[in-house]
C-alpha cells in the first residue's frame, strides 16, 4: 500500500545526520527523495567507520550511512560545475522539497539557494539545517553535534554530579532536528495546499536543542537558579533513578506518593509511606540524601529480575538497564517490527533499525535499501531529466556526475 507521502519528490542536498535523518523519515513516508551525493566520495558518512563486511570479507559500506540513508535514490553530481549545477536546478524544478545543511550562503554560490530555486518553483519548501541558523552573529560558524550539545546547555546537565560534563550516547541535536524538520515540511506541504506556495524553512541544531531543554530551560528562565547535574537521577522526582541489586543494576521511576506507597510495601519498610519526610514527593526531594540510602540498602538484597518482576505487578516502573544485545533480544522488541533487513545488497547483509511510526491505513514502507553511491543516477537523469544515452554518457566522461 502507498505511503501518506506518495507523489511528493524531496530532493536531497544533506549530508551527515540531521538533513538524512529528516529525508529518511519522508522516505518511510512514502516521498521519492532523491539524494544528490559527491561524485567518487559521497556523503561524508560513507567514510565512517565500522563498516559491513562483504561476503568476502573485504570492507562494505558505511554502518553508519546505512543507518540514515533507507528509502532514498543515490545520484552523483559535482556542484562545482556549472554543468552539475544546471542538473539539481532541473530536478528541483519539479520537486515540492529541497532538504540542505550546507554553511548559510554556500549554496547561493553555485545558483541553488531558495531565491533562485523557488523563482522557478514558487511551489518548492526548501529546508535548510546549520548549526546556528540563517541569521545572528554566529550564523557562519561550524556547528557539530557535540558542539551544539556543549553551548546549547544539554552537557551542562548531564553526567554525575561532581563529574565532567557527559555528551549523549547518540547526536541527539541532530536527530532532534532531523525530526523537527520533518514536522516542519510536513506543516509547509499542508499549507501549501491552500496558499499554492512553497517557502524557506530554517532550522538550527542550537535553537532545537534549547528547545528540547523542556522542563530544565523553563526552571532556569522562571527561577534564575542554574540545573545542577544529577545523573541518573531526576532533579524534581523522588525516587526515579537507577539503583544496584544482588546482580545487576534496575531503574525505578517512582512518578506520585501512591506509587511510593507500593514501593516502600514492596521493600518492606511501609513506614517511609506514613513518615512527613517521605510521604510527599516534595518532602522525598528535599530529604532524597536520607532516603535514598535507605532504598538501596533493601534493593541490594535481591535480583533485578525479583524485583522487576514484583514492581511490575505493582504498576510500578521500572526496568532492567539493557546493553543492545539484551535490547534486539526483548520479546517486545521483535512484536514490533523495528529491525529491517535488506537481503541482495552489496553487503553480505543490511540491517537497521527501522521507523516508530504506525500508521493504520498508510503503513510507512522499507522496501528501498540504502543506495550505493550514485546507483540511481542513469535511471534519474534518463527518467526525470530525459536526458538521451549520449548525453549521459558525456557527463560521465566529463565527471558531470
Amino acid at each position: 500500500m502507498p505511503g501518506p507521502l506518495l507523489g511528493v519528490r524531496v530532493i536531497d542536498l544533506s549530508r551527515v545526520l540531521a538533513g538524512p535523518w529528516a529525508t529518511q523519515s519522508l522516505a518511510d513516508l512514502g516521498a521519492e527523495v532523491i539524494k544528490i551525493e559527491r561524485p567518487e566520495t559521497g556523503d561524508d558518512t560513507r567514510s565512517f567507520a565500522p563498516f559491513v563486511k562483504k561476503e568476502d570479507g573485504s570492507a562494505g559500506e558505511s554502518i553508519y550511512f546505512l543507518s540514515a540513508n533507507r528509502g532514498k535514490k543515490s545520484i552523483t553530481i559535482d556542484l562545482a560545475r556549472k554543468e552539475g549545477q544546471d542538473l539539481v536546478r532541473r530536478l528541483t524544478d519539479s520537486a515540492d522539497v529541497v532538504v540542505e545543511n550546507y554553511k548559510v550562503g554556500n549554496l547561493a554560490k553555485f545558483g541553488l539557494d531558495y531565491a533562485t530555486l523557488s523563482a522557478r518553483n514558487p511551489r518548492l519548501i526548501y529546508c535548510s539545517i546549520t548549526g546556528f541558523g540563517q541569521t545572528g552573529p554566529n550564523r557562519s560558524r561550524a556547528g557539530y553535534d557535540i558542539v551544539i550539545q556543549a553551548v546549547g546547555g544539554l552537557m551542562s546537565i548531564t553526567g554525575e554530579a561532581g563529574k565532567p560534563p557527559m555528551k549523549s550516547g547518540v547526536a541527539i541535536a541532530d536527530i532532534l532536528t532531523g525530526l523537527y524538520a520533518t514536522q516542519a515540511i510536513l506543516a509547509a506541504l499542508y499549507e501549501r495546499k491552500t496558499s499554492g506556495l512553497g517557502q524557506h524553512v530554517d532550522l538550527a541544531l542550537l535553537d532545537v536543542q534549547i528547545a528540547a531543554l523542556a522542563n530544565q530551560g523553563a526552571e532556569y528562565l522562571m527561577t534564575g537558579e542554574v540545573p545542577t547535574r544529577h545523573g541518573n537521577a531526576h532533579g524534581s522526582i523522588v525516587p526515579y533513578q537507577d539503583f544496584q541489586t544482588s546482580d545487576g543494576r534496575i531503574i525505578i521511576a517512582v512518578a506520585n506518593d501512591s506509587q511510593f506507597a507500593r514501593l516502600a510495601q514492596i521493600v518492606g519498610m511501609p513506614q517511609l509511606a506514613a513518615d512527613p519526610k517521605y510521604r510527599a514527593n516534595v518532602e522525598r526531594v528535599r530529604n532524597r540524601e536520607d532516603l535514598l540510602p535507605l532504598l538501596s540498602a533493601r534493593l541490594a538484597l535481591r535480583t533485578s529480575a525479583e524485583w522487576i518482576s514484583d514492581l511490575d505487578r505493582e504498576g510500578i516502573p521500572t526496568g532492567a538497564i539493557n546493553s543492545l544485545d539484551a535490547v534486539f533480544s526483548e520479546s517486545q522488541i521483535a512484536a514490533r517490527d523495528l529491525v529491517v533487513q535488506y537481503p541482495g545488497t552489496e553487503t553480505s547483509q543490511v540491517r537497521v533499525v527501522g521507523s516508530p511510526v504506525n500508521l493504520s491505513r498508510t503503513p510507512v514502507s522499507h522496501s528501498i535499501p540504502p543506495p550505493a553511491l550514485g546507483e540511481h543516477t542513469d535511471k534519474i537523469l534518463t527518467d526525470l531529466l530525459n536526458e538521451d544515452p549520449a548525453t549521459i554518457r558525456k557527463l560521465h566522461r566529463d565527471k558531470i556526475v
